[in-house]
Formats: C-alpha cells, sequence, structure tokens
C-alpha cells in the first residue's frame, strides 16, 4: 500500500514535488477539525504549518501515522509527548528561517539609523522635511551583538560589511570562534557602555527574559539604537519607553513583542521607533525552505531511513532499548552542568561506565548530553543531530569516555568538563529502578555525593558550612511563598566546603535567587529547571 501524505496547510510547490512521486498526496484544511480527524485515519504522515494542532487526540486518531511534520520552526502546535509515546516521529525545519531572521534585523537598525519609516510616513502625508529625518552612518560605529547563535554569526557577517566594529557578549561563545568572526567577546555592561548600536540575538528563557531592563538602559549611549527581533521579553518594553522619552536612547526597532499579538504598546508612540508585527520568518524563502525540508524529512522517515530534524530520539534512528532509558538521563545532566558552570567549557568529556559498554553502542549518549549542555542557551531548537554543530559553533570538543567497570550503580553517566577560566565541574547521575518504575537520580556534583531525583526546579548553593545556613535559605524562600519539596546537605568536612541542592514548586527570579545567596555568604548559586516539557 502506498503511504499516504497528508497536507493539512498550504505547501510550496517544490515541497509538494519532493512527495508526489513516492506517495499519495492528500490534502485536508487543517483548522477544520472534523475533516482533519477523518482524514488522519488513513495518514502515515501529516504535514502542518501554525494553524493545525496536532495533539494527543488527532494523534490517537491516526492507527498508522508514522511522522508529524511541522513546516516552520516552532512546535507549539504539535503535542511531541504524545507523540513520541506512541511512536511517532516528530520533525520540523529548525534553521529554515535563520537567513530571514537576521536580515530582518539589518533592516530593522538600518531603518532606525536613517529614520525611514517615520519619513516615509510624513512624505506620504504631504510633508517634505528633510532636514527632521536626518540619521546617522553604519561606518565607523561600534556595533553590539547580543548573542552569538546562528542568527547572530548571520547578522555580525552582514553588518560587518558596513565598516563596523563588533562586539558580542555571549558568556557560551569561545573566545577564540568570535575572534574568527571578527568580533571581540565583552561582558554585557561593557557592551551596553560602548556600543553604538545593540542587536538582540538570544533564545528566551528564564535567565534573558529582561535582560535589558531599566538598570541597563541606564548604562548605554544617549545615542544608542536598539534593536529586537530576537525574541519578546528580552527587553523590558516598558523601560524602553521610558528610556526613549527621556532621550537616554536615540532609537529603536522592535520586532517581537512579551504577549503577541501586539496592537498596542508605549513604544508606538515615538516616532524614532520602527516597530514590525514578528515578520522574522516572513519572507517567500524561509516559508519555501521550510517546506522542503520538512518534505525531505517525511520522505527519509517514510523510506526507513536516518532523519537529520527529528526531534523526539525514540524515532531518531536505531537506539537499543536498553540504552533508551539513559538519554533522559544523559540530557538532564547536560542541562544541570551548564547551570552549575554558568559559562562555556573548553572541552567536555560524557563518561559511560557499567556493563551496558560491553553490550551496546552508547554513543548516542553523547548526543543527548550535548543536547540538555545547549538546550537553554540557544535560541534554535536543540535536537539530537544538530547538538554537535552548535558546539563545533561554540568551539567546544565532546568527547565520549566507556568503562565497562561497575561501581554502586549498575550504569552511571557523568559530564565533566574543563571551563576556560580553570575550573572542572563534574555532575553524575544513574537510573535506578523502584519495582517496575525507574527514577532517574543525581548522584554526584563536584564531588559532593548526592541521591537526588532529576527532576523539577532545582536550586544549588555553594557555601561554608556553618549552622543556621537551612534555616536563612528557607526563610527567604518562603517568605514570597516559593515552597520547598526536598532537600539534601553534602559537605566536604566540618565547617568546611558545602553544598545545598533543594527541590522548589516553582521557578525562582534571579533577583530573589541572587538575595537568598548573599543572605547566607553563598559562593555561588544555581538554578536549573527539569520539568519535563
Amino acid at each position: 500500500m502506498t503511504p499516504v501524505v497528508l497536507i493539512a496547510e498550504e505547501l510550496a510547490p517544490a515541497a509538494l514535488d519532493v512527495l508526489a512521486y513516492d506517495f499519495d498526496v492528500r490534502h485536508v484544511d487543517g483548522t477544520d477539525r472534523a475533516a482533519l480527524l477523518a482524514a488522519l485515519a488513513e495518514a502515515d504522515a501529516v504535514i502542518v504549518r501554525s494553524a493545525t494542532k496536532i495533539d494527543a487526540e488527532a494523534i490517537a486518531a491516526a492507527p498508522r501515522l508514522k511522522v508529524v511534520a511541522r513546516a516552520g520552526v516552532g512546535l507549539d502546535n504539535v503535542e511531541v509527548p504524545a507523540a513520541t509515546a506512541r511512536g511517532v516521529m516528530v520533525v520540523n525545519a529548525p534553521t529554515s528561517n535563520i537567513v530571514s531572521a537576521a536580515e530582518q534585523a539589518l533592516a530593522l537598525l538600518l531603518a532606525v539609523a536613517r529614520n525611514t519609516a517615520s519619513a516615509s510616513s510624513a512624505l506620504k502625508n504631504g510633508e517634505w522635511k528633510r532636514s527632521k529625518y536626518t540619521g546617522v552612518e553604519l561606518q565607523g560605529k561600534t556595533v553590539g551583538v547580543v548573542g552569538l547563535g546562528r542568527i547572530g554569526v548571520l547578522f555580525a557577517q552582514r553588518i560587518a560589511a558596513f565598516g563596523t566594529r563588533l562586539i558580542a557578549y555571549d558568556p557560551y561563545v569561545q573566545p577564540a570562534r568570535a575572534a574568527q568572526l571578527g568580533v571581540r567577546l565583552v561582558g554585557l555592561e561593557e557592551l551596553l557602555r560602548e556600543s553604538d548600536f545593540i542587536s538582540i540575538h538570544l533564545p528566551k528563557t528564564p535567565e534573558t527574559v529582561g535582560l535589558i531592563g531599566a538598570k541597563e538602559l541606564q548604562l548605554v549611549k544617549p545615542e544608542v539604537r536598539i534593536i529586537n527581533a530576537a525574541r519578546g521579553g528580552l527587553i523590558d518594553e516598558d523601560a524602553l519607553a521610558e528610556a526613549l522619552a527621556d532621550g537616554r536612547v536615540a532609537g529603536a526597532g522592535i520586532d517581537v513583542y512579551l504577549k503577541e499579538p501586539c496592537t498596542t504598546s508605549p513604544l508606538f508612540a515615538f516616532d524614532n521607533v520602527v516597530a514590525t508585527p514578528h515578520l522574522g520568518a516572513s519572507t517567500h524563502e524561509a516559508q519555501d525552505k521550510a517546506g522542503l525540508a520538512v518534505a525531505k524529512s517525511v520522505k527519509l522517515a517514510l523510506q526507513g531511513e536516518f532523519v537529520p530534524d527529528a526531534v523526539n530520539v525514540q524515532a531518531g534512528g536505531v537506539v537499543a532499548e536498553e540504552v533508551r532509558p539513559l538519554l533522559p538521563l544523559a540530557e538532564k545532566l547536560g542541562r544541570v552542568f551548564t547551570a552549575i558552570a554558568g559559562g562555556v567549557a573548553a572541552s567536555i568529556t560524557v563518561e559511560v561506565r557499567g556493563e551496558i559498554v560491553e553490550q551496546h553502542d552508547v554513543s548516542v549518549l553523547k548526543l543527548a548530553a550535548s543536547k540538555g549542555l545547549f538546550s537553554s542557551i540557544v535560541e534554535e531548537q536543540v535536537t539530537y543531530v544538530n547538538a554537535p554543530l552548535i558546539a563545533a559553533d561554540r568551539g567546544v570538543e565532546i568527547n565520549l569516555f566507556t568503562n565497562p567497570e561497575v561501581n554502586e550503580h549498575k550504569n552511571l553517566v557523568t559530564v565533566r568538563g574543563a571551563l576556560t577560566d580553570g575550573r572542572t565541574v563534574s555532575v553524575a547521575g544513574a537510573v535506578v529502578s523502584h519495582g517496575l518504575r525507574e527514577q532517574i537520580k543525581l548522584t554526584e556534583l563536584d564531588g559532593f555525593d548526592l541521591e537526588l531525583d532529576a527532576e523539577g526546579n532545582l536550586l544549588f548553593f555553594r557555601y561554608s558550612d556553618r549552622p543556621g545556613v537551612v534555616g536563612a535559605v528557607g526563610t527567604v524562600l518562603g517568605a514570597v511563598g516559593v515552597n520547598i519539596a526536598a532537600m539534601q546537605v553534602a559537605r566536604r568536612e566540618a565547617g568546611g566546603e558545602a553544598l545545598m541542592t533543594l527541590t522548589v514548586d516553582s521557578p525562582v527570579p534571579a533577583d530573589l535567587l541572587q538575595r537568598a545567596a548573599e543572605n547566607i555568604g553563598a559562593v555561588s548559586v544555581s538554578a536549573v529547571d527539569l520539568t519535563e516539557e
């Protein structure tokens, strides 16, 4: 029987051509729920954009379904856990819009520099006021790039052609890699003080939301122009409006907003603000690339071949059943490592110990750990395939070490890395069986023994052992309604270095976390969200 590929939204002709000769291509209006569910009954694959919702109900209605493909970057309309539970592969097009997004940031910057939008509007209203809209040149100016991921790099390469001086803030990029791009890495405060133009290219995470707020906008030059075509909320919109009103910022180009759709904003009142309705991916080329990419992925999947943009590992190639429980363990260890390290590692080693290394190929665990290492610090979605590319882009070497020796745990995974400041960070874990249930546990962090469930919101405090510390932290968190679900304390010796780990019921804002750390004189504090997505 010829596999059926269901097209639920408009797809580029080139994408349809990829599928036409090998599959039975059918079309349905994905927004017509009843029609969609009926059509899914015979579908082996379904391709959607953003308007069609593929949730547990839709997946249950498709007994033959093998692939869900989203012709775009996000997966908000696809219930990935439900697909994974059914063994259905989920693919998307994670790099389809990166050129369009970089060009949109560049377009906004040029428009703000030359007052293009305001001048155009005035002229169309019958006003010829050349002197009012005098702009500035880019040549010789300092451009600060906040975030050197793929889009940030593309933006930097393009803006460099204008004869600009490039500086960047990204704690997860090696200085040598930045130097190759002709960019000097600096701290965020230095970037804010030196830049004539600032363009933001970061993912949206708890750490990056509000990264540039009222305090940061006090540091900038009055002639600075700020661009955000990355994610809404990275810059505090109210604080930016206030800075514009006070003349502390000369202009802004904004394509994304904290809440979307956004049709009212204090920013819209300023002539020196160019505002667009989230057009970063809105080019014909980006849409065509997305459709073509997922069509190729669907073809590979239905032909039983390896799929580069598979999002969920269960369908991404052949992984032994015995190895699969270690995949989420390795990924979580990578996430914890990044949170604890607080910066980029020069090299990472994923160590796998136990009998499993003699019986199975465990190289996929290096990919899983890599996915965790970068999942919270880059703007694109990290998969088991693109994680090595992301590591290479940042100059991070990731190695695999195996040893069949069995210790107290049947199989133990450790992520160990050397940081650029000379520190070494390690975090280890195991999958522990409790009857028929398996639990992922953190077992060690930098030599401190742990027995901690690797789930939920975790906090790590490093401090000098002394009485009263546990109560002090509990008091600070309790005062703002943060409930502690579990806690462990480990120390090297009485009065020596100690580690407190807390599992809390909700994420803790960075300022509150810092206040708790200062309250106990902590050497360091870290937070990581291991909540299941």
